[in-house]
């Protein structure tokens, strides 16, 4: 059976380890993703997985799911009916907030490999894949995932929620720019969640080690970081694309929504930012 990336894996298991060792009140509560991966005996032992050093990146994984989902809660609300999720790995809010899967048709977008492993993950822990869960399986280097959406059941005429979380530094410029101009075109009130990497010579001193340690580490795996940009230049680029309106969201913003009261210390990495932009 095929397997997931080992990037789909890591930000599943930093979730899990969220819930497993850090103290509450939760950001984020995800034991699935972990069950999906089912990860040898002794992966909280992985150096990736070390609770002290690897904890600003954890902490980025729970607040930007945390975050995705809060927006996802409140269009939900205003009546939208279509989640899509660019890159959707292990991402388990079909399983975990069925309160919510109910009302949506969720479109998961990803590789085929992971798609059908996913499948049978879904089918072997009882899940199953229900009508309103689509697992679209796109070659991205062959196939228009515009079109496999379509093909899965789309309706470009209502609006949707979009997110894609942890894709766009693995993509060229060129390919980011095509898709931001292929979402804006979506119905008027449809949203995109995006995170973007920011710079290193943006990013503070006591982060840019870490910072390179992750970079070496996504190359070693043959899908290095190619991607950054500026808060202001991603929300212009968003703009210039034809989104009506774009905002950033910052590290900073997440901690004040989900790490305030916190006496653990437990903070979101600043590398990694949102845009936040509405057709």
């Amino acid at each position: 059976m095929t397997a997931p990336d080992h990037t789909a894996v890591r930000v599943a298991l930093w979730r899990a380890l969220h819930r497993q060792i850090d103290a509450p009140p939760y950001v984020f509560d995800d034991e699935i993703g972990l069950r999906l991966a089912a990860p040898e005996d002794g992966w909280r032992d992985r150096p990736d997985m070390d609770p002290r050093i690897t904890s600003p990146m954890r902490a980025g994984m729970v607040s930007r799911a945390r975050f995705v989902e809060d927006l996802l809660d409140e269009q939900i609300g205003r009546g939208v009916d279509q989640y899509v999720l660019l890159g959707a790995g292990l991402d388990t809010f079909a399983q975990r907030r069925t309160d919510l899967a109910a009302r949506v048709t969720v479109f998961e977008i990803d590789q085929p490999g992971t798609q059908a492993w996913k499948r049978q993950r879904l089918t072997e822990l009882g899940f199953g894949v229900p009508d309103r869960l689509r697992l679209v399986p796109v070659d991205f280097e062959v196939d228009s995932w515009w079109e496999r959406l379509l093909a899965a059941g789309f309706d470009p005429s209502r609006p949707a929620v979009v997110a894609s979380t942890g894709v766009s530094m693995y993509l060229s410029g060129e390919a980011n720019t095509a898709t931001l101009r292929q979402l804006s075109a979506l119905a008027p009130g449809s949203t995109l969640a995006m995170t973007f990497m920011l710079p290193l010579e943006l990013v503070g001193s006591g982060e840019q080690q870490m910072r390179r340690f992750a970079e070496q580490g996504a190359r070693a795996s043959g899908t290095p970081f190619i991607s950054f940009y500026g808060p202001d230049e991603i929300v212009a680029l968003a703009k210039e694309a034809g989104f009506a309106a774009a905002q950033h969201i910052s590290s900073a913003e997440l901690t004040r929504r989900y790490f305030a009261d916190r006496a653990d210390g437990l903070r979101p990495a600043e590398s990694e930012q949102i845009l936040v932009a509405v057709s």
